[in-house]
């Protein structure tokens, strides 16, 4: 994967423009590749990307039916000279070989846009790998998007909890991007700011470029306020609190950060608005945009986000890691986050799934991890890359899970004629890009709990946005009024 895998995007995916100019004439037996495709810049989504599935409601969630997807990547310097097999074995091996050869068989894996018959085949500069998969996202709440402003510049909603701002790890259909462009007819939109998955509020979009740039002009010269309120657990102090630990991130995978003098600098400021005995409300004015930063601040004062299902869980030790106390290396962090959660049944809480983290610990070791990520079978990437960081690129790599499979199952897949109807991809399937079940998947064979609507509900929420010639409010949210209780 060279520009390609960065080309899947935060945004949008990018056109392909005219074909390539003649052939050369080539040597007995060599053969032929393409020159590379030149990739348009656009930043939307279109009505072929919003049609690929659909969605549902149940138990006041958002669900998305199962459909396939194309992963795109141009072949990475260090394959050139390689087989596919090879390539397979070696860094995508979070699936069993017998999956790629029951994945060829199906016609879903194609180079240079035409079906591999052969997984010897040795791969050349330039060449074009297309992956089709059965996709499965994660539920988010049911609870609408509501638009709290539009005009010919700018769009401003009030995100809800649990709803990414953009494609990106398993998500896509269950974005903001995708619900405004898919329901409310609202395409070609700029992305001016983040907000974490968990976090709720007050996001603002750009309908134009020259309005993007204008306000990422402001961004540059710290011109934006940002205000947010929490609820956090404890009696915070009356008087104003200045937290400037510098904060370090220890796995964009998981997504998970902490204070530590290594560290980017940043600065928060708190101010308690009320206190009911049990937990605080408290006014956060963040004048950095580090990742995770009020959450990580609020965490080493010792009074974490009541529900926070990183910040305040247990694996950080008996304070909660109140003063950067933690006691454990980075790795025992991270593997005790992840079996607190998977002992509630709660990964896809962070974003994640079982067959991501199995992905994860597959492709470590595998040379350049971040391409391994990234590639046509691509790692757990979760809300790191939905972040409130305003100077984050938005066009990331579109990324999903790697599903484990065992050979015995996919042999006899691979020998399985139910393959032989998905051979064409949408031609077989007519124009219903969307299938319920795959015989290659392994997620289709997989039952999962759902989240409850409570568990996909974080108590920080983005109450305003300022600028030089603009300022947005969204409702204070029920959970930080005074009189609330749990």
């Amino acid at each position: 994967p060279g520009a390609e895998d960065k080309a899947a995007p935060g945004h949008g995916d990018r056109e392909e423009a005219a074909p390539a100019p003649k052939k050369r004439r080539l040597a007995a037996g060599e053969r032929y590749v393409p020159p590379p495709r030149k990739l348009s810049t656009g930043v939307s989504f279109n009505a072929v990307h919003f049609a690929e599935t659909s969605y549902y409601f149940e138990g006041g969630l958002r669900k998305v039916r199962p459909y396939y997807y194309d992963f795109r990547t141009y072949c990475k310097g260090r394959w050139v000279g390689r087989s596919l097999l090879h390539v397979f074995s070696t860094e995508f091996r979070a699936q069993p070989l017998a999956y790629y050869r029951a994945a060829a068989r199906a016609g879903r894996l194609r180079l240079n846009e035409e079906p591999v018959r052969d997984l010897d085949i040795v791969l050349k500069n330039n060449d074009f790998l297309r992956n089709t998969v059965h996709r499965h996202e994660p539920p988010v709440t049911a609870q609408p998007i509501q638009i709290l402003a539009e005009d010919e510049e700018v769009v401003v909603v009030d995100k809800p909890s649990s709803l990414p701002v953009h494609p990106c790890g398993r998500f896509r259909h269950n974005t903001v991007i995708f619900i405004l462009g898919k329901e409310h007819d609202l395409k070609e939109l700029h992305t001016i700011h983040r907000l974490d998955r968990m976090t709720s509020g007050v996001l603002m979009f750009a309908k134009t470029t020259e309005v993007s740039k204008r306000i990422d002009e402001q961004v540059r010269e710290r011109q934006l306020e940002k205000e947010y309120v929490c609820r956090v657990v404890g009696e915070f102090p009356e008087h104003e609190v200045v937290c400037e630990e510098p904060i370090l991130v220890v796995s964009y995978k998981v997504g998970v950060c902490r204070v530590d003098p290594r560290g980017k600098s940043c600065k928060t400021i708190f101010q308690r608005l009320s206190y009911n005995g049990k937990s605080s409300v408290v006014k956060c004015l963040p004048l950095t945009g580090r990742t995770h930063q009020i959450r990580v601040h609020l965490q080493y004062l010792g009074h974490p986000i009541v529900n926070d299902p990183i910040y305040n869980m247990e694996a950080w030790g008996p304070e909660r890691g109140k003063g950067g106390k933690i006691h454990k290396t980075d790795e025992e962090l991270l593997e005790a986050l992840v079996e607190e959660h998977r002992s509630k049944q709660s990964l896809d809480i962070l974003g994640i799934s079982e067959e991501d983290l199995n992905c994860s610990a597959e492709n470590k070791d595998c040379g350049d991890s971040g391409d391994c990520t990234k590639a046509a079978q691509a790692g757990a990437i979760n809300e790191n890359s939905c972040t409130d960081r305003d100077t984050q690129d938005p066009r990331r790599s579109d990324t999903a899970a790697c599903p484990l499979a065992s050979d015995t199952n996919l042999e006899a897949i691979e020998k399985n004629e139910e393959l032989d109807s998905y051979k064409n991809g949408d031609k077989e399937r007519g124009e219903k890009s969307w299938e319920e079940k795959d015989p290659l998947c392994v997620e289709c064979k997989v039952t999962r709990r759902d989240p409850s609507p409570k568990e996909l509900v974080m108590y920080l929420h983005a109450l305003r946005y300022k600028g030089a010639d603009f300022e947005y409010c969204s409702k204070m949210p029920e959970w930080a009024m005074e009189d609330w209780e749990e």
